[in-house]
């Protein structure tokens, strides 16, 4: 695969990721007004992380680390890749089936181990309700993230990139027909969760059967090969589902101050648009193109897709970042200061996602060096990372909390996720030249550094200077925006004129993927 189908793919994948992150957006924008920071929001929250904790284990962590190279080997070797697929799914649709159920029946122990200083209060009854109704989403998206690694392994990255969009379609349809209508709206969103996984799972399965792969639900077998994929998976898991777990951590941590969930969880969602658009297409992208080049023996070729994976993260991480910790106050207020939602939250959430924000490399570099483990089938070494990642977060949060409070979480988040990056850095020096960084990756990621540098003074002087601006009504939406294209003006002229990245490269790759 060249650079530019390389970087193609990426593009096909972040296009799809950014329609859904931004649809997201609007989602996010609608629960901070409709329901806002509170018990009902915190009680939401908790409820809704618990298929999203165990989804990341059971489909986006262990199959797309596991599943994805082994069904790539047989594709590209000829062999009965369908065969291998449909062992996969009957062995992860009874392993789904069978923690619903236990979920179902230890909800009140789940919401305790993830939460617990809900005890003793409303949140805690209401998200163990809440909980009862979203966590059957786990298997839709299990199985949805089964399907979507046979559409990336083939080279079909639209479809499964495009699901994720439904939920938030169907979310935001939902708060705002339950807004009109009178409604309860956590009533109508809590709902809508697992009829948007159903719609998920229908376009995905329907795409493989397009591409010739059909699978149907059976009983499953016991063998060699799931024996070798479960090896492989279950300490892909933990490693893939760190975060999720750091997450879940700092949410227990601050469960016992009222509104603090919330605030972590909208902070944290905004952070998730670029880390969605740009790490999750480059590890979508970047796995099976390891995979394929390894077994071919192509050691150049793997090197390249590894640096160009690398530029393009880089490419917008450290923007992202540098625009999080400089103005993250009009961001914040433009986006999420109305209706249920105040000047007092507004300032919580953002001083969340400047410290998030200073994270949000590293978590983008997770998702680029990941891959060089699970496409050499080794997901051990990622998995003792993860553990020593798991501490460092669980140290620094409860550590923390009695000095910095409810804000503890976000700093422990950010400082494990630069330990992870260390250690799996550290981890490929064994891997010889194939798992390290070109030349050109080197030279061009000080340039990209100093544009960000450049970028986030001019964006820091604009806000000090004329932060009025966003207080306004209706002229707040115009002047973040006209923040935005100044922010992005000065860092691609800059970045063009240091030779951080060519901008005719971006031209090609989105001409190639419009004659794809």
């Amino acid at each position: 695969m060249k650079p530019i189908k390389l970087l193609s793919g990426f593009l096909t994948v972040g296009f799809w990721t950014l329609a859904s992150r931004l649809l997201g957006f609007a989602r996010e924008i609608l629960i901070a007004a409709f329901i806002g920071p509170g018990p009902v929001l915190d009680a939401f929250i908790v409820a809704f992380r618990l298929p999203n904790m165990f989804r990341r284990f059971f489909a986006e962590g262990a199959f797309n680390a596991a599943f994805v190279p082994a069904f790539s080997k047989r594709y590209e070797a000829g062999e009965d890749a369908r065969s291998y697929a449909q062992q996969a799914f009957n062995l992860l649709a009874a392993a789904v089936l069978a923690l619903v159920g236990l979920g179902m029946v230890f909800m009140p122990g789940l919401v305790w181990l993830t939460a617990g200083g809900f005890v003793g209060d409303a949140r805690f009854d209401l998200a163990v309700g809440y909980g009862y109704i979203v966590f059957p989403y786990i298997l839709f998206m299990s199985l949805a993230a089964l399907f979507s690694g046979v559409l990336n392994a083939t080279g079909r990255f639209a479809a499964a990139a495009a699901a994720p969009v439904l939920l938030n379609i169907f979310a935001c349809t939902a708060m705002t027909a339950g807004a009109i209508l009178g409604g309860d709206v956590v009533v109508w969103l809590v709902w809508t969760i697992p009829v948007a996984g159903v719609a998920q799972l229908a376009l995905v399965w329907a795409a493989a059967e397009r591409a010739g792969v059909s699978l149907r639900p059976g009983l499953p077998r016991w063998n060699s090969e799931m024996r070798d994929l479960v090896r492989v998976a279950v300490p892909a898991a933990l490693a893939m589902g760190v975060t999720q777990i750091n997450l879940v951590v700092g949410q227990y941590v601050a469960s016992d101050i009222e509104k603090a969930a919330s605030w972590l969880f909208i902070a944290d969602r905004l952070y998730q648009l670029p880390l969605g658009v740009v790490g999750i297409a480059v590890g979508i992208v970047l796995l099976p193109a390891l995979s394929r080049r390894l077994r071919a023996g192509d050691g150049a070729g793997s090197q390249d897709a590894l640096s160009r994976a690398g530029e393009f993260s880089l490419l917008l991480a450290v923007p992202s970042a540098v625009a999080f910790i400089t103005v993250p106050l009009p961001l914040v207020s433009v986006l999420y200061e109305r209706g249920a939602t105040g000047p007092e939250d507004v300032a919580a959430i953002a001083v969340a996602v400047a410290i998030y924000g200073a994270g949000l490399p590293a978590f983008m570099l997770q998702k680029v060096l990941q891959p060089l483990y699970f496409a050499r089938e080794d997901t051990r070494t990622p998995f003792r990372y993860a553990l020593v990642a798991m501490a460092v977060n669980a140290a620094l949060a409860f550590g923390l909390k009695p000095v910095l409070g409810w804000i503890a979480p976000a700093i422990a988040a950010s400082a494990a996720g630069w330990a992870m990056v260390a250690l799996l850095a550290l981890g490929t020096r064994s891997m010889g030249e194939d798992a390290r960084f070109d030349t050109r990756f080197r030279r061009r990621a000080w340039r990209i550094l100093a544009a960000s540098a450049v970028m986030g003074a001019v964006l820091y002087t604009v806000a000090e200077t004329a932060g009025w601006l966003f207080t306004l009504d209706y002229w707040r939406y115009l002047s973040l925006l006209g923040l935005v294209v100044l922010g992005g003006a000065v860092y691609f002229t800059v970045g063009q004129a240091l030779g951080a990245f060519r901008l005719s490269e971006f031209r090609s790759a989105l001409s190639r993927r419009k004659q794809a």
